[in-house]
């Protein structure tokens, strides 16, 4: 059983060995391709290893118990740890992915509901903020679109690790899962009767990765400048600043006019435009895969229903996995990883029986 980690244990001493080597750090780019790989080795060996000294220490333990009854119990217990180490690494071994993890750029969309909308849109954005911040991520802004009300529009934002995280820790791996439709039931602050009103807000999770190539030929391109709006500095509405580039090809677009200058406003724009077709890769790959190898819970479709948040009942309910709780207030500010990780744990199952 697990025949196939020694060659993983090899490989992992011999990426340690380059690791250590000074030389390696003089291409940047090899440095995060052998440090990601290390990452992702290194809870296979450390697992690997614990799974074999608790056959060691069973073995023992059943030896003695023919001599001491007492024995028989630790046994049983060692078997049950063993047990466990053996289903977390048959986890980690499931073959990863290209953009296993991939940092991201996270996309709120205000959506049905207007301003209420967009006040639900700035609650998302502050509970994947303190989310980020319970990881040690560092938080980007990229654009963003304020409401008349508060809230915004739309908003982009970047999410990178520090470091090199370990697998299934990266804020693609954690966040893959929260890309469609989050739903909204509460009396908005623009009604007067006390109703329970629905709306809704899309959310977008582009992988930002180097791990996939994408050729962006600037003959695909149109980029068109104007005139930004809404809140700023003096910039804002006096100069021609705001850039939005189509990708000719896929009709794919992306627009920033946060930035003062239009260069950084271009690159902002470039940054997300890539982040958007390495998504579409993404999609295209899925789309080709059989129905045994896609999950349902980390769908591409924007525009599933995903979660509702009750405000009335302090309840959230995830409805592709089932997940409910009744502590919405404490997922908002930023305790979401069980509800995450129902989803980490339906895609693994999903994943382990399509390699069956």
């Amino acid at each position: 059983m697990f025949e196939r980690v020694e060659e993983l244990v090899t490989e992992n001493a011999d990426l340690e060995a380059q690791l250590a080597d000074p030389a390696l750090h003089s291409d940047p780019k090899a440095a995060r391709r052998v440090g990601r790989r290390h990452a992702a080795l290194r809870n296979i060996v450390e697992t690997y290893g614990r799974w074999k000294r608790l056959g060691s220490d069973l073995e023992a333990a059943a030896e003695m118990a023919n001599a001491d009854p007492e024995f028989a119990a630790e046994a049983v217990e060692i078997a049950a740890e063993r047990d466990a180490a053996a289903e977390k690494l048959t986890a980690l071994l499931i073959p990863a992915e290209p953009l296993d993890g991939s940092d991201v750029i996270l996309e709120i969309k205000s959506g049905e509901g207007g301003d209420e909308s967009a006040l639900f849109a700035g609650d998302l954005v502050r509970m994947y903020t303190r989310y980020a911040e319970t990881h040690g991520w560092r938080i980007e802004l990229i654009s963003a679109v304020e409401s008349d009300l508060g809230g915004y529009k739309d908003i982009a934002l970047g999410i990178k690790a520090k470091g090199v995280p370990e697998r299934g820790e990266s804020p693609y791996d954690r966040l893959r899962y929260e890309g469609g439709v989050h739903r909204v039931q509460r009396v908005p602050v623009t009604e007067s009767q006390g109703r329970v009103h629905t709306s809704a807000a899309g959310v977008l999770v582009l992988p930002e990765t180097e791990e996939i190539e994408i050729e962006i030929d600037p003959n695909d391109l149109k980029i068109d400048v104007y005139r930004s709006s809404g809140p700023g500095g003096q910039s804002v509405n006096t100069t021609d600043s705001a850039v939005r580039i189509t990708h000719l090809p896929t009709g794919v677009v992306a627009a920033c006019q946060n930035e003062k200058s239009q260069l950084q406003n271009k690159e902002a724009a470039l940054r997300v435009l890539r982040a958007r077709l390495v998504a579409l890769e993404e999609e295209r790959v899925a789309a080709e895969a059989s129905d045994t190898r896609r999950s349902q819970v980390r769908t591409v479709d924007r525009s599933e229903r995903i979660r509702t948040y009750n405000y009335p009942e302090n309840r959230i309910a995830d409805h592709r996995t089932g997940y409910k709780s009744y502590n919405l207030d404490q997922v908002l500010d930023g305790d979401l990883d069980p509800v995450i990780q129902s989803c980490v744990e339906a895609d693994r199952a999903a994943r382990i029986a399509g390699d069956s």
